[in-house]
């Protein structure tokens, strides 16, 4: 795969003004130097990876909000574009599997032109050997966007040229079904506050299953985030979730793709360690989810 190098005109659209240097986001007249670490999503019944999530991290392993807190309103735009292609040029030089999809946080009240915006990342995307559907960009349900019906737009660009769009955080942020209405999203995320010991409370369970009839009926794709234990994975694929994130199938590691481990589902069939298993096979004596594919990245 090769580097990211979009011609210097695009960069100058995208208002970075960064031309052949690795993508940096510019605060108060310094260079704010940042990387990603990458975590992955789970398809369970198919037994591999279905994406990694792009989280920006600082070089010396600084969290996301130690990053953040220093982005001002003026450098918010530059910052947000720099991290998509820093997401992209990453990623193209990682996977390896042409159908793993790269998920890009997005923040809508950054994004002033939607086809500029587009149009720069996909270069990226194209210079980086990915595909646009390969591409998810995730608008957080928690950030409170002034016009909607702007998102909306931006959203309906981004599918026209193939690229996959996700509600983040969903059910922690504002006018949860009404945004869901609006904006049409491949996929949904749902807030880990809803996930967290799900296991043992019958109201979440109430609630996410709702999450899930309606998600089925819009033809959403619905991925459970923050997965910390083996109970709330197992309570969440017992409602028909397939696609999971969390520190239970494999922690962000920065600048290279994790391990990761998937649990034996069992509900259908998937590939283990180069084996079909029928469900009811891998329920003999599996009272527990220790048996776990472990899943090593390619090397680079």
């Amino acid at each position: 795969m090769t580097g990211w190098g979009p011609p210097q005109a695009d960069m100058e659209m995208a208002g970075l003004g960064f031309a052949g240097q690795t993508p940096r986001g510019v605060i108060d007249g310094s260079d704010l130097v940042f990387t990603m670490a990458f975590q992955p999503i789970v398809e369970l019944h198919g037994g591999k990876v279905w994406g990694y999530e792009a989280l920006v991290r600082g070089e010396n392993g600084e969290s996301a909000s130690s990053i953040l807190s220093r982005v001002s309103a003026q450098t918010l735009y530059r910052f947000d574009q720099a991290c998509r292609i820093k997401a992209i040029e990453m990623a193209g030089r990682l996977f390896r599997d042409t159908d793993t999809k790269l998920s890009i946080n997005v923040l809508p009240n950054a994004v002033f032109d939607p086809v500029a915006n587009l149009h720069v990342s996909l270069k990226a995307a194209t210079a980086a050997g990915l595909r646009p559907d390969q591409i998810v960009f995730e608008f957080t349900e928690s950030e409170r966007i002034p016009e909607p019906r702007f998102a909306a737009e931006i959203m309906s660009r981004y599918r026209d040229l193939g690229v996959l769009t996700a509600l983040d955080d969903f059910g922690s942020g504002y006018s949860g079904l009404l945004r869901l209405a609006s904006l049409h999203p491949d996929l949904v995320k749902i807030d880990m506050g809803l996930i967290r010991d799900i296991h043992e409370d019958s109201r979440r369970q109430a609630i996410v299953s709702a999450i899930v009839g309606l998600t089925r009926q819009l033809g959403i794709t619905l991925i459970a985030e923050g997965i910390q234990s083996e109970d709330e994975y197992r309570t969440l694929e017992a409602m028909g979730i397939s696609l999971f994130q969390g520190f239970y199938f494999g922690a962000p590691e920065i600048g290279t793709l994790p391990q990761v481990r998937i649990p034996r589902t069992v509900r259908g069939e998937f590939p283990v360690a180069g084996q079909r298993q029928t469900a009811s096979a891998i329920m003999q004596g599996l009272p527990s989810l220790s048996a776990v594919q472990s899943v090593s990245p390619p090397s680079a």
